[in-house]
């Protein structure tokens, strides 16, 4: 199943209510919305769908919801953010019955770092409780994996299937997909760059921009990888600026306001996590309107 996983995978925005409660009822129309704009799959209970503030139940549910909405037609993957492995192993455990083709799972994301020996036993954990295939969201500053790490744990795990890489250093990015195998599957999170990343051999991007502005997202891949390069860079251009609004501290505020704009009720940001302000409101309307969406 996750060799269909590829082309623009949108990191699905979990919609929550002034009460701070998530609003299953906006569930399906985001889901309905990011669809018919032709993504390839959806990701939910990640950065961009603040997975790191779900309980366990919430989480459970919200990713239940979003396999119903989704109805098959196109994958879903379920990202755990979350620090300990017991805790990333139980989600995992949590979810696997319930329709998702892989496990996007993050390092731990606070200040202490494992060695390369535990970083390993941890993936090894997390896919023993589950059996899903695992993808790595190398984001974590501090706990960011090297390419020769990463490489080593897709061998020395089976279960760890591939790596959506995050950052903006393009060399550490050409560098993991020179050495990566045929069945290491590379996804680009490097949301400026999504077009140098598809010619790098890329299989697909799951990105925040990809949920902020989905149709001249799949117009871009489906650019690239027709060779239509006038195209692409043109739309890689005009995609820039919505990057640049939505790339901040409150990024799920601001790709919720980029979806409301275009008519999606994706509710709000769970607490503490800033609202937008009226400059940030005015530069992502700014660059929707660059790219004909307003």
């Amino acid at each position: 199943m996750l060799d269909n996983l590829a082309g623009v995978v949108a990191p699905f925005t979990t919609p929550f209510r002034a009460d701070d409660r998530i609003d299953f009822a906006a569930v399906k129309p985001q889901l309905d919305w990011l669809i018919e704009n032709g993504v390839h799959g959806v990701a939910a209970g990640g950065s961009t769908g603040e997975g790191h503030a779900l309980d366990r139940s919430e989480y459970k549910e919200l990713i239940h919801a979003t396999v119903e909405a989704a109805a098959g037609r196109v994958p879903v993957v379920a990202g755990i953010v979350a620090n300990s492995t017991g805790e990333v192993a139980a989600r995992g455990d949590l979810v696997k019955g319930l329709g998702v083709v892989a496990l996007q799972v993050t390092p731990p994301h606070y200040l202490f770092r494992p060695d390369d020996d535990a970083m390993v036993g941890h993936f090894r954990e997390i896919h023993a409780a589950s059996g899903l295939p695992i993808l790595i969201y190398n984001v974590v500053p501090w706990c960011y994996l090297s390419p020769d790490l990463l490489l080593r744990i897709m061998d020395e795990v089976p279960g760890v299937a591939g790596v959506k890489q995050s950052a903006g250093d393009m060399k550490l990015f050409a560098d993991l997909m020179r050495r990566a195998k045929p069945r290491n599957r590379i996804f680009s999170a490097v949301d400026a760059l999504l077009y140098p990343s598809y010619m790098l051999g890329a299989v697909g991007s799951i990105a925040a921009i990809l949920t902020a502005a989905p149709g001249p997202s799949v117009k871009l891949w489906n650019a690239a990888k027709a060779g239509d390069h006038e195209t692409a860079r043109d739309l890689h251009e005009r995609l820039m600026p919505v990057w640049d609004a939505v790339g901040k501290p409150n990024m799920p505020s601001l790709v919720k306001y980029a979806q409301g704009l275009q008519g999606v009720p994706a509710g709000l940001a769970r607490k503490p996590t800033s609202p937008a302000t009226e400059a940030e409101k005015a530069e992502v309307r700014a660059a929707l309107e660059g790219l004909g969406l307003l």
